[in-house]
């Protein structure tokens, strides 16, 4: 009689412990999935920025010909970006391809700024309405984007504050919760988006 009681409550205390572990990883698994839903908007954002900048590369070339090298500048940032960023995209978790996508949005952030200086020499471009509408249209995306990746950086924080802290941490290696890069960008002259107002 008093084993079965010792051992009931040997199993009570192995299904508490069982059902807190449980608790840990499925509170893991919500915020993991939270971070890269995040991701995924930064992603939308991306694309869209990748999109237009094309465009905006193609409305400008016929007023800078003799601006070959910064638009051929801003068309490898915008293919090296848009590589890092599906590369992150696949993986939101890799910390490695998140870090190379800030590192590539920084050269993109760089090349389009470059840019926007030449074209501010130019009146009549500076006057296109098609010009006026993708820099508006940009700068736009640009303000989305800032805004994803604040909502993406507090997701991150959220996660690796939960699988830091005790007794979290015990489990979290265990179970492959790998802690997730904040999506910052380096260089500290390059933190402003680009300046695309024509105005």
């Amino acid at each position: 009689m008093i084993a079965l009681i010792v051992l009931g409550a040997l199993l009570a205390l192995v299904l508490i412990v069982g059902l807190w572990i449980v608790g840990i990883y499925n509170t893991l698994v919500a915020l993991r999935n939270r971070f890269k839903n995040a991701f995924a908007q930064i992603d939308v954002q991306l694309k869209r920025r990748y999109d237009l900048i094309p465009n905006l590369v193609e409305t400008a070339k016929g007023y800078l010909k003799h601006e070959r090298e910064t638009l051929e500048a801003v068309i490898k940032a915008r293919n090296i970006a848009l590589g890092a960023a599906q590369t992150a995209a696949a993986n939101p978790a890799d910390a490695n391809a998140v870090r190379n996508l800030g590192a590539a949005e920084t050269g993109l952030t760089g090349a389009l700024s470059r840019l926007m200086v030449v074209a501010e020499q130019y009146p009549d471009l500076k006057a296109n309405q098609n010009m006026m509408q993708l820099t508006e249209e940009l700068t736009s995306t640009e303000n989305k984007i800032a805004f994803a990746r604040q909502a993406y950086n507090d997701s991150v924080m959220t996660y690796n504050t939960s699988r830091e802290t005790f007794p979290n941490v015990i489990f979290a290696g265990m179970f492959g919760f790998l802690p997730a890069e904040l999506f910052k960008i380096d260089d500290a002259t390059e933190r402003n988006a680009p300046k695309v107002s024509f105005t």
